[in-house]
Order: structure tokens, then C-alpha cells, then sequence
């Protein structure tokens, strides 16, 4: 029987390794619709896969002409951005091709400024140009310091296979992400015309409310993706108040019982509006129109539902509106300090409020009135009446 050398079998389950961490990387990367998370997911395995100590993923912003990124292993800071035709990442930009250096410091393309900012040195470095299908510059990896030795043919190989597979799921998240972009925007202006009928100052209430649902939905401990959702379907919340007349939401003086029900109908008309969306943000949104007046203990509007029966985000939602209402100014009251409005959201636990939603509520209350004294002291002026 044959007896191969050791080094090559050494090599040949070198070669295996890295096949399978490739084969890795493409089911892994394809997963990932976020484009932070996935920069993040990728550079973690360009940093396994080559066996180096820091993996930059630098994207290029066509607008500005600058490669920037979020994704910056070692370092704090929360974005890097420099010109594209600057540095090592920047020549392989330029130049469309791989670049290999032994010795950062002998080569005078180098900006040494970070090294001596953070204390790292860097000795061999290697940047690959990523390219999109059309083979258009998109971006570049940049690897730090092998482990062992230089960066190798090998190491380029490697290297510019996954950059192709990258490129790939790149161009998708940010396909992805533009999409998604459009439809918050959407969202945001459509959640405008209801508002703009009813008061001045309605982006503010809007972010708000935005604000506190996610924080509230931090404090309970839902993920980042529940988080997110109400975040951003929130300000949907009185979209049915567009299918209510003037004369009853813009009226000064106190409502007539008859009034004031074709008033609480705004809840129906919202989730008439939203109902059967295909987007999940719509549906999230539809549920909120819909039943953000609903009280945890029944005595709510507009189907009188109790406890669990009102859609989570619903809850959240009450919670937020109502903290917000109190702490802003309206022409028949002033605005309560959020110290007294947390003390009536807390006495109406179990009542009007889910117990579960208000002890979210009170493990980021500092961060929910920081949020309102913030919008306080930039604009102390008199809002119109919300109902």
C-alpha cells in the first residue's frame, strides 16, 4: 500500500477543510436577509476560513465614492469611511484585483493612522474587490495578519471564491433592505395623513410612540425582530381616524355621546383598512389599529376583549399611547412629568393595562422619560387636542 507523505497529507486535509467551510459559507450566508447581520456572519467566516486575526467588510457607497463599513473586527468605532481610491482596501477597488502584502508597513499605500490609534499592528494583509454579477465594484474584504506565516495563493483562491458567493448575498440583503426601506417609508407617510387632521405636531407624536413600543417590547424581553415589527407598524395605530368627519375630529368643544361612538369607530375603520394585508408589518399594524383601545380587563373599545384576547402588540401599544397622551401638552390640560404618568400607567396594571406589558414598561421606564424629556426641551410648544 501506498504511503503518502506527511505534508501532503497534511495539505490534502487542509484543502478538505476549507471546501467544507466553504460549503458552510454559502448555506449560511444565503439565510441572511439583514444586510449589518450578514456582513457580520460573513466576515466571522472569512476570519475561520483564512485562519487570520480580523476580517474587514468594507461596502462601497457609489453616492459618496467612499468604502464604508460596520463590520470592523477589533475596533470600536461604529463605522469606518474612506475614499474609495485610498489605502490598501482602496487600491483593490480601484484596480479590480487582488492585493497581497507581506509587510503593511514597507508598502507606502498603508494608513498606518489606525495602528497608532489603537495600538494593533498590522504586518500581512490581503483585499479582495467584490464584485456584483454585471462584475461592477460593490465592495471589498480585507484580511489582517495570518495566523501563521503570510497570505498565500492559496489564501487569494479561497478568498476570492467566497467574495463571489458574498457578492451574491449581498446584492440580495441589499436588495433586501431597500425594499424594506420603501415600505417603512410608506408606512410612515401614510400614518402622516391620518395624523396631520388631527393635530400640529404629529411627527413628534408618532416617533414617540414608536419609540416607547419598542423600548416596552425590549423590557419584556421579545426579540429583536418583535422589537423591530412594532417599531415600525406603531404609527399605523389611528389610521381610521381618515374615515372620520371633520366635524367630529376637529371639533373644539366636548363630544356628544353620538359624537363621541362614531369617534371610537376609528379603531373599526383602521383594521377595515388594513385587514388582509400580505406584508406582516400591515398585519401587525392592522392589529394595532384595530385594538389599541381594547382594555385588559374588557371594559375596552371596540369588540370589548379581555386578557390575552387582545393581540400582544395591542397591549403594548395601550400602554405607549396612553404614556405619551399624558405627557404631552394639549390646549384643556398640561403636560404631566413622566414620573406622574409611569405612576398611572402602574396603578392601572391589571386594569386597563396588561401586568405583564407594564412590568416591561418599568424595567425601561428610565429610557422611556429620557425619550419624553428630550422631545420636552427641544419643543415646549402647545399641541392640538388628540382624541
Amino acid at each position: 500500500m501506498l504511503k503518502l507523505p506527511k505534508h501532503f497529507m497534511t495539505e490534502t486535509e487542509n484543502l478538505r477543510n476549507r471546501l467544507n467551510l466553504l460549503l458552510q459559507f454559502g448555506g449560511v450566508v444565503y439565510k441572511e436577509t439583514r444586510l449589518d447581520k450578514l456582513l457580520e456572519l460573513i466576515a466571522a467566516q472569512v476570519k475561520k476560513a483564512l485562519d487570520c486575526d480580523r476580517c474587514t467588510v468594507f461596502i462601497l457607497d457609489k453616492k459618496t465614492d467612499e468604502l464604508w463599513s460596520k463590520v470592523a473586527q477589533g475596533l470600536q468605532n461604529n463605522e469606518i469611511r474612506m475614499s474609495s481610491h485610498k489605502g490598501i482596501a482602496g487600491e483593490a477597488a480601484t484596480l479590480g484585483k487582488t492585493i497581497n502584502i507581506a509587510d503593511a508597513y514597507k508598502d507606502p499605500k498603508f494608513n498606518q493612522e489606525i495602528d497608532r490609534i489603537t495600538g494593533y499592528h498590522t504586518s500581512s494583509m490581503l483585499a479582495v474587490p467584490l464584485k456584483d454579477v454585471a462584475g461592477q465594484i460593490m465592495g471589498v474584504f480585507q484580511v489582517i495578519n495570518k495566523n501563521s506565516g503570510r497570505f498565500d495563493s492559496d489564501d487569494e483562491g479561497v478568498l476570492e471564491l467566497i467574495s463571489s458567493i458574498a457578492a451574491s448575498a449581498i446584492e440580495n440583503a441589499q436588495l433586501y433592505e431597500k425594499l424594506y426601506k420603501a415600505q417603512l417609508e410608506t408606512i410612515y407617510r401614510l400614518a402622516l395623513t391620518a395624523e396631520y387632521r388631527d393635530q400640529e405636531d404629529t411627527a413628534v407624536h408618532l416617533k414617540h410612540v414608536s419609540a416607547y413600543t419598542a423600548l416596552i417590547a425590549r423590557g419584556m424581553g421579545l426579540s429583536e425582530t418583535e422589537v423591530e415589527n412594532i417599531r415600525n407598524a406603531s404609527p399605523l395605530h389611528d389610521i381610521g381616524k381618515v374615515a372620520i368627519p371633520d366635524a367630529i375630529l376637529l371639533k373644539p368643544a366636548k363630544l356628544t355621546e353620538e359624537e363621541y361612538t362614531e369617534m371610537k369607530r376609528h379603531t373599526f375603520y383602521g383594521g377595515k383598512m388594513l385587514n388582509d394585508a400580505e406584508s406582516d408589518l400591515l398585519a401587525i399594524a392592522c392589529q394595532i389599529a384595530e385594538c389599541h383601545h381594547e382594555k385588559f380587563d374588557g371594559t375596552g373599545y371596540p369588540a370589548g376583549l379581555k386578557g390575552g384576547q387582545i393581540p400582544l402588540y395591542a397591549r403594548i401599544m395601550a400602554v405607549a399611547d396612553v404614556f405619551d397622551a399624558l405627557c404631552m401638552q394639549r390646549v384643556y390640560k398640561p403636560s404631566w412629568n413622566p414620573e406622574k404618568a409611569g405612576d398611572l400607567i402602574r396603578s392601572e396594571s391589571g386594569k386597563a393595562f396588561d401586568p405583564a406589558v407594564v412590568a416591561g414598561f418599568e424595567k425601561v421606564f428610565n429610557e422611556i422619560a429620557a425619550v419624553s424629556r428630550a422631545a420636552e426641551a427641544k419643543d415646549a410648544a402647545p399641541r392640538k387636542k388628540i382624541r
